[in-house]
């Protein structure tokens, strides 16, 4: 999952891992823990130094007074979009950067709040990108979302008759046997009046960032990874009287876990890290060993896993990589039996079309692609197909488990609906090279989701774009923020929705119009576990509220989510919120919503919270 601006690490002695993950260019959560990259810390600058000034610094920069003397103005030189140094000017006063972000960048991050934007004519040739125009945008509603609702493929939908009865009425329309003929049509419509709240029925509290978190297939138990390395299963057979039974660690994890994922049988559970080895642990709470290890890398290399999915009969594991690649293993022989160059750059996401099917196979990739691939001729490295529409890096990718449509979220911002019958085929993509579009717009638009915000007036529509819907609102920034479709059972499949870097969790109807929006920020905060206070390359510790929404797994069964969240001061904590449907704010249960709770449900006396 890379981005303009990046350092590499090479391990062994082939191959790349590219520092994505971590969104920052060090293994900030190793710390002092981590003897080796504390020598490497004092190579570069006395960091220990750096953080006992940091604040003397900060107070610094308040009291500075630019009025009289001039503005200074240094020339710097950095890496480009196009691999080569390009020289630029920065201003040291009004209209500048500040001290403090010209010391981030001099210990050579990204400074806070500050970003290089586009690459003009002046410095290197090339011209800058045209702004955007309103038309430009998606169309909302959209005309292929209203056909699709109207169609009935999600949901029940009556286009004819946009009044919305109380969910009371529908229920008294049952009990009295009134149209009985439309009693499915009728329930499904109860479904999607259920959307959960804002207030938390209670949050779970980390002392690390929760990367992701789902419930099984059959809504039994739910479980969520951390970046310190841990894994843990809830029991959720009562989704509203949780417990937890087990905790896994993942022995060789490198800066944070980047996914997990189910069996089809839902016995094993496995997750991934920075590194090529995956765990694999027994989801029975009697199996109480440690994890099973599978090394992915072949003799030599070392490489990042950002995505993992076992296969639809439970004999192989897929995984996206940051070698550019795609690993098929063999679980049974222990061993990997297909290694594809499968993109131009990092494999974020990897998905399954078909439940019923182990054939077909999605990959989603820094270079803004997605490919179709047949797992049964994977070998020869040519895909079936290729979605093309993004304009940015893809971070995610859903199935709805149909075998036809698939969802996706980009770095520009853009969550995206697919149909498998309209993928290009191989044979285009190799002739069309539908890259070059793209990599055209990042040599001239120089932007990095790790710490940029993205600029609206820069959207452009790819002229190969053949998906379906396009919703946005979101923030797909700092992280690979997921989406997902919403399931059945629960919501009558009516919608689509994402976590965010703004804290919320976005709902959509599939005309790309907003069915909701669940204030996660607003749900956790005052309820922050104190952390010391510690210097970050790319953020600094403001002392507010901060909170990204990383993944949201939404109750196979009951009106139920859960959000997935890095919170904190400096999003250097986390949070898994429990947000259920409620026709009020005060629930008539026993405990009380709301509450705090850690990581083994146990209370948080509130005298150990902090106000942020």
């Amino acid at each position: 999952m890379s981005a303009t601006h990046h350092t590499q690490s090479t391990h062994g002695n082939g191959g790349v891992v590219d520092d994505d993950e971590n969104e920052d260019s060090t293994y900030e959560n190793q710390g002092v823990e981590n003897e080796e990259e504390e020598e490497a810390e004092a190579e570069n600058d006395d960091d220990d130094d750096d953080d006992e000034d940091y604040e003397e610094e900060e107070d610094d920069d308040e009291d500075d007074d630019y009025g009289d003397p001039p503005p200074i103005e240094i020339e710097v030189e950095i890496q480009g979009v196009t691999g080569g140094p390009v020289t630029r000017t920065l201003r040291i006063g009004p209209g500048g950067v500040s001290q403090r972000q010209l010391l981030e960048l001099l210990r050579g991050g990204q400074p806070t709040g500050f970003g290089w934007g586009f690459y003009d004519s002046d410095d290197d040739g090339i011209d800058a990108p045209p702004r955007a125009k309103p038309e430009d945008f998606p169309k909302v509603p959209s005309e292929e979302g209203i056909k699709l609702m109207g169609a009935g493929l999600f949901g029940y939908c009556d286009i004819r008759d946009p009044r919305q009865k109380s969910l009371a009425r529908r229920l008294l329309d049952r009990e009295l046997g009134l149209g009985a003929e439309t009693r499915n049509r009728n329930r499904g419509l109860m479904l999607q009046q259920q959307i959960p709240m804002t207030k938390p029925e209670f949050v779970i509290h980390y002392d690390e960032p929760v990367c992701c978190g789902q419930f099984s297939d059959d809504g039994n138990f739910f479980y969520n990874a951390a970046k310190d390395f841990k894994v843990r299963l809830y029991d959720t057979s009562n989704p509203y009287q949780w417990r937890h039974y087990k905790t896994v660690l993942h022995p060789f994890g490198q800066w944070t876990l980047t996914d997990s994922a189910l069996s089809p049988d839902n016995k094993w559970l496995a997750f991934t890290s920075l590194q090529p080895e995956v765990c694999i642990t027994p989801t029975d709470p009697t199996e109480t060993g440690e994890p099973y290890t599978l090394d992915f890398a072949p003799p030599g290399y070392r490489f990042a896993i950002f995505s993992i999915r076992f296969s639809n009969d439970g004999k192989h594991l897929i995984a996206g990589t940051g070698a550019d690649s795609i690993v098929v293993y063999d679980i049974e022989r222990r061993t990997p039996i297909h290694w594809v160059k499968a993109h131009q750059n990092d494999v974020n996401a990897v998905c399954f079309a078909d439940k019923m099917s182990p054939h077909v196979l999605y990959s989603g990739s820094d270079d803004a692609t997605i490919k179709v691939w047949d797992t049964r001729s994977i070998g020869g490295s040519r895909p079936a197909g290729a979605f093309i529409g993004h304009t940015q890096g893809i971070t995610y990718i859903d199935s709805k488990g149909d075998g036809r449509y698939i969802l996706s979220n980009g770095k520009e911002q853009s969550m995206k609906l697919w149909d498998l019958r309209m993928a290009k085929s191989g044979t285009w993509f190799e002739e069309t090279r539908p890259t070059v579009a793209t990599e055209s717009m990042a040599r001239r638009y120089d932007y990095d989701y790790r710490w940029q915000d993205y600029d609206d007036g820069y959207f452009y529509k790819h002229p190969h774009d053949n998906s379906l819907v396009t919703f946005r609102g979101h923030k797909v920034q700092r992280t690979l923020i997921r989406c997902h479709f919403s399931p059945p059972g629960s919501t009558d499949s009516r919608y689509v929705y994402s976590g965010s870097h703004d804290g919320n969790i976005w709902i959509w109807n599939l005309d790309a119009t907003i069915a909701a929006k669940i204030d996660v920020k607003a749900a956790t905060s005052g309820r922050v576990k104190p952390k010391p206070r510690r210097f970050s390359w790319h953020r600094e510790h403001t002392g507010e509220q901060t909170t990204l929404v990383r993944d949201v797994g939404w109750h196979p069964h009951a009106p139920m989510l859960v959000a997935s969240s890095w919170s904190g001061g400096a999003m250097d904590a986390g949070t898994a919120s429990i947000h259920s449907w409620n026709d009020g704010d005060f629930d008539e249960g026993e405990l009380e919503m709301g509450r705090s709770v850690d990581e083994k449900l146990n209370p948080l006396d509130p005298a150990l919270l902090v106000k942020v």
